[in-house]
C-alpha cells in the first residue's frame, strides 16, 4: 500500500512542478526572462524565418563518379593504374534569401592506390555544377587535395562545395557532383 501512496505522492508532484513551469514562476526563480506577449511577436519578426521548401537534388554523372590515373603512356592498362577515386553518397543542405539560395553540396569519396600508386597527397579536379533546366547557374572545378598515407590502405574523404545561384530557380533544378575527365589526346 505503501507503494501506492508513494507513486501517488510522485504523480501530483510532477504535476505541480509542470503547472509551475507552465505559469512561468519556475523560470523566474532561475532568472531567466520571461515571455511578454507583445514581445513574441516583436522577437518573430526580428528574425525573418524562411521556410526551406525546395533543395536541388545532387547527382553524380555517368562517367564522372570515376576517376582514374595511369603510369605515363599506359592508359587503360590495369597494371599501369597509379590511383582510382570514387564518389558515393551525398547530401546538401540550402538556406534561401529574397534573392539567392546557397546550396551546400557534400559527397563521400574514396581514393586507392592501384600498383604503380605511391604515397602522398593527389589532387583530384572535382566539378560542381548546379542546372536548371538546360540553363547552367554555377559551375566551377577544384583540385582538391586527399592524401594517401599508405599504399596499402584506401583513405576515404568528404567533399563539400557552397554554390550560389538565383533564389528564383525552378523546382527542376540538380547539382552535379563529379570529377572532371583528363581530356584525351
Amino acid at each position: 500500500m505503501s507503494v501506492n501512496v508513494s507513486r501517488g505522492v510522485v504523480a501530483v508532484s510532477l504535476m505541480m512542478v509542470l503547472s509551475g513551469c507552465n505559469a512561468g514562476s519556475l523560470g523566474s526563480s532561475l532568472g531567466l526572462p520571461q515571455s511578454q506577449p507583445g514581445n513574441a511577436a516583436a522577437a518573430a519578426a526580428a528574425q525573418q524565418a524562411v521556410v526551406q521548401g525546395f533543395c536541388p537534388v545532387i547527382s553524380l554523372r555517368d562517367g564522372t563518379a570515376v576517376y582514374r590515373t595511369y603510369a605515363r603512356g599506359k592508359d587503360g592498362d590495369a597494371q599501369q593504374v597509379v590511383l582510382q577515386a570514387s564518389l558515393a553518397d551525398t547530401t546538401r543542405s540550402c538556406s534561401r534569401t529574397d534573392t539567392s539560395l546557397t546550396i551546400n553540396a557534400l559527397v563521400k569519396g574514396r581514393l586507392v592506390a592501384g600498383p604503380q600508386g605511391k604515397a602522398g597527397t593527389i589532387n583530384l579536379p572535382v566539378r560542381v555544377t548546379v542546372m536548371d533546366g538546360d540553363q547552367e547557374l554555377f559551375s566551377e572545378v577544384e583540385q582538391y587535395p586527399v592524401t594517401l598515407a599508405d599504399v596499402n590502405t584506401p583513405t576515404q574523404f568528404i567533399y563539400s562545395k557552397v554554390a550560389t545561384v538565383p533564389g528564383n530557380v525552378s523546382g527542376t533544378a540538380r547539382v552535379f557532383i563529379g570529377f572532371e575527365q583528363p581530356k584525351k589526346k
